[in-house]
């Protein structure tokens, strides 16, 4: 698997921050983001229960256009 890195949180103070690649085999996101809390994991869990090989991250909103340059849109 080759990554291609797009960007990370600039705002982060420290280096263990929210970033984006792309997988460059076929062209899907890979994030690190934030682990969730347990409120926020169950109201997930509600709408879209998250499977055994499945996690769920947050990343600050101000990351939206990291995100849009990852798929070529920005």
């Amino acid at each position: 698997m080759a990554l291609r890195y797009i960007g990370t949180d600039t705002t982060c103070p420290n280096t263990n921050c929210p970033t984006v690649w792309v997988d460059e085999a076929d062209g899907s996101l890979v994030i690190q983001g934030y682990k969730l809390d347990t409120e926020t994991i169950a109201e997930v869990n509600a709408t879209a229960p998250v499977q055994e090989n499945e996690t769920v991250v947050r990343i600050p909103a101000r990351m939206a256009s990291v995100l849009r340059g990852a798929m070529g849109d920005g």
